[in-house]
């Protein structure tokens, strides 16, 4: 098939590579524009404009891709379908309406549960079991669209948001080239989305790091968990922001009258902090200014006193 590919991260890189691998003719390569980084103001390249130059494919980058002159620029381009994997921006009808085959899009959860930006890490967030990729008929909604193909993953009672990305990356671009032939050939039937199940979650931002001990330690540890490595989970350690990459929920504690937050326990590997109904024991860590580092490591060089109480 003739494909329009439209995606930025890494996460729509490996759809792009397994698209090519397959032997399909990608025409245009549509992602974001490139976006300064850092102190320099450098402009980095997404990953998909990346691969695309790495296969010498052409490239667009439109800031709004809904304008009229960028919408006349794709119909420039005979595609059959165009595949839509975290591309950043919503498309218009007029450009769903343009390929025969309309619009497909690689989504990272079970549709109709978390629609939205950022579905790997809020399913960790939630403490759901299993989540998956959806392959949908793209509609004007947000992942509103027809469920074409779908599968299934068992979530890890370890796994982070890094690690579930990772693997739901790999499933993605495998079910998008398993899908394509399949649409060319008519067998897939399109699936409506029972509107009452669905659900929806926003982009990840650093503010929803913050670790609030007032909560389960179970909650507190999906969220540690779902935000690894970014934004990542946080709290404050005199006066210091305290990443928290590590921990594991303690039930056999010696129950305390300390507040929640409070550090009631200190050994040589780790540190134990109260929550809500439990225990939090801490076992990975990186204190502002500081590298990422075993609990062991940071308690050779940091006292740490009991009853001392973490956040602001």
């Amino acid at each position: 098939m003739k494909i329009v590919f439209m995606g930025t991260p890494d996460f729509a890189r490996s759809a792009l590579e397994k698209i090519i691998e397959a032997g399909h003719e990608v025409v245009l390569v549509v992602t974001q524009p490139d976006k300064p980084k850092g102190r320099s103001g450098e402009l980095q390249i997404s990953d998909v404009k990346a691969c695309a130059l790495e296969h010498n494919l052409p490239v667009f980058q439109p800031v709004r891709i809904k304008l009229p002159e960028n919408v006349a620029e794709l119909k420039k381009y005979d595609a059959d379908i165009y595949v839509v994997a975290a591309f950043g921006q919503i498309l218009s009808q007029e450009i769903l309406d343009i390929p025969r085959f309309g619009c497909v899009n690689i989504h990272a959860s079970l549709l109709p549960k978390y629609r939205g930006a950022a579905p790997i890490q809020q399913s960790i967030i939630d403490g759901e079991k299993e989540t998956g990729v959806t392959i949908m008929q793209m509609a004007a909604g947000m992942d509103t669209g027809d469920i074409l193909l779908q599968r299934a993953v068992l979530i890890d009672e370890n796994e982070t948001g890094g690690g579930l990305f990772d693997k739901l990356s790999k499933l993605g671009a495998e079910l998008i080239v398993e899908a394509l032939p399949m649409i060319e050939r008519g067998e897939l039937t399109p699936v409506p989305q029972d509107e009452e199940k669905a659900t929806k979650c926003g982009k990840l931002s650093k503010d929803m790091g913050l670790i609030d001990f007032e909560k389960d330690a179970v909650s507190i540890r999906n969220l540690v968990r779902g935000l690894n490595p970014w934004p990542s989970a946080y709290t404050f350690l005199d006066g210091k922001m305290l990443k928290i990459w590590d921990v594991k929920v303690v039930t056999d504690f010696e129950k305390s009258e300390a507040e929640n937050g409070t550090i009631v326990a200190v050994s040589k590997d780790s540190f134990t902090v109260k929550t809500k109904d439990s225990y939090l024991e801490v076992l990975e860590l990186q204190l502002e200014g500081k590298k990422r580092m075993k609990a062991k490591d940071f308690l050779l060089g940091y006292k740490l006193t009991l009853g001392c109480k973490l956040g602001k």
